[in-house]
């Protein structure tokens, strides 16, 4: 029997965690008197009077990841908003640890890549909008009144217009690929899917998303969320190379022979505060985990996690391992990952 638990490091692959020219000022941005960054100060407006979103961004991350990276669903319970066949397409991803990840295999991500936790660019001029990342990614949107191809050529990137309502910039997006998903985790969407960004620069430091995928080839309603972006002063993208040396070896099997009742699965419910160990680990995946079971399944967070022993579970990218004390209740969580060990101890 073949398995293998991918690790939390694939995903922090596209991530920069560093820069280049860290130290160097960012010109003409508005300042405190003390010389920092005013990120509260009024929004830049361009010559023609629209918000001016050229900066360098991040998305708000702390205490920990953007979620919707991770997994687009992040109560199990709203699993159902998939069809059938997309929620048997996701399990087969979870059932092979992700194997078939276009990210993993180092090729774009397509919607993923929208909701990357990464640094990345915007460049704007009145007819096109460019986003660089620092994966060698880019997006162009479209200003100039052009429509959405009728029967595009489906890409990894789709097709990109956008148009202003008031101060919102809107953009529409359409023509996927269907060999890129939605999140981390696995979930699928078609070549119908169609991504509606609406992006509000409320100051300087500060823009409001809203993002929304309707695909009716997959899910029963579009799923919307909101994701903020906080302006990264005085740094740089690093570059970042993806080489794609060891995905042939990506292999998953999830049928292990181990079989959990829900009393047994019932014990490792409860919230985990994170208390020692990698601090990537924390960073990204979150400072608190959630663990509860539904229906014979064991969820971190919203991730399905796989047994592989009465102590140890795996699932798409999170190994996940318990200690229990003499008594035989769980005291801790331990996520195991490339990066090292992060330790969450269970709250009474």
């Amino acid at each position: 029997m073949h398995k293998i638990a991918i690790a939390l490091f694939p995903w922090l692959l596209a991530i920069p965690l560093c820069a280049q020219w860290p130290d160097f000022p960012t010109p003409g941005i508005p300042r405190t008197a003390d010389g920092k960054p005013n990120l509260n100060a009024p929004a830049p407006r361009t010559p023609e009077g629209k918000p001016d979103f050229s900066g360098l961004w991040r998305p708000d991350i702390r205490p920990g990841p953007t979620p919707y990276y991770l997994d687009v669903i992040q109560d199990p319970k709203d699993e159902s908003i998939f069809l059938p066949t997309a929620e048997a397409l996701f399990k087969k991803h979870l059932s092979d640890f992700r194997r078939d990840n276009p990210v993993s295999h180092c090729l774009p991500g397509g919607p993923l890549n929208i909701l990357s936790p990464g640094l990345h660019r915007i460049m704007q001029s009145p007819t096109v909008v460019a986003l660089l990342y620092g994966n060698n990614y880019y997006r162009q949107i479209f200003l100039d009144g052009r429509q959405l191809p009728g029967d595009p050529d489906p890409t990894w990137w789709g097709y990109s217009v956008g148009h202003w309502d008031d101060d919102t910039l809107v953009v529409e997006t359409a023509g996927f690929n269907d060999r890129t998903w939605l999140d981390m985790a696995g979930h699928p969407h078609s070549e119908q899917l169609r991504v509606t960004e609406r992006l509000h620069r409320i100051d300087f430091g500060h823009i409001q998303r809203q993002i929304t995928f309707d695909d009716p080839q997959t899910l029963t309603k579009p799923l919307t969320f909101s994701l903020a972006l906080n302006y990264a002063p005085d740094t740089e993208i690093a570059e970042s190379i993806c080489e794609d040396r060891d995905s042939v070896h990506l292999v998953g099997n999830t049928n292990t022979g181990i079989e959990l009742s829900s009393v047994s699965l019932e014990r490792y419910e409860g919230t985990y505060e994170f208390r020692e160990g990698s601090a990537a680990v924390a960073s990204f995946m979150g400072t608190n985990q959630t663990v509860r079971q539904i229906d014979g399944t064991l969820y971190l967070n919203a991730l399905p996690l796989i047994p592989q022993s009465e102590t140890r579970f795996e699932s798409t990218g999170a190994a996940v391992e318990f200690r229990f004390d003499t008594n035989g209740a769980v005291t801790q969580l331990i996520l195991r990952q490339t990066e090292g060990d992060a330790k969450y101890d269970r709250k009474p």
